[in-house]
């Protein structure tokens, strides 16, 4: 199997088919390149990794995504850190950990969106 492979198949267990395949239908001639980029380097070099389980990596991702205030990230990676087996409890426990260490703001803005997630995901 390729990088390329290995890299789709780990962004569709964690992120989901659904969004995978809207990532990839929404992929013009001009954004393909990066498509390529963030499957075979982000999901098949970083995310294969034996190094770290899934569920860790979405651990230091949630924070991450805090952090740099990537809300459209954030939001989809509360959904990744579901199925990677991250708990409701978890989140809120990350989050809270984020407005010592990133700020209030960026974990209000944090809690306002991982709500909102998990509650159209029936979670709370």
């Amino acid at each position: 199997m390729s990088t390329y492979d290995d890299g789709m198949a780990v962004r569709r267990a964690v992120l989901g088919d659904a969004h995978v395949d809207c990532a990839t239908a929404a992929t013009t001639e001009f954004t393909a390149d990066f498509q390529d980029l963030i499957t075979r380097y982000a999901w098949g070099e970083i995310w294969t990794r034996p190094g770290l389980d899934r569920r860790s990596r979405s651990l230091i991702t949630l924070t991450a995504m805090v952090a740099r205030a990537h809300h459209d990230e954030l939001a989809m990676h509360v959904r990744a850190a579901r199925r990677n087996g991250v708990t409701v409890e978890e989140i809120k426990e990350l989050l809270l950990q984020t407005a010592i260490y990133c700020s209030v703001p960026d974990a209000n803005t944090a809690f306002r969106i991982a709500s909102r997630v998990l509650a159209e995901d029936g979670e709370i």
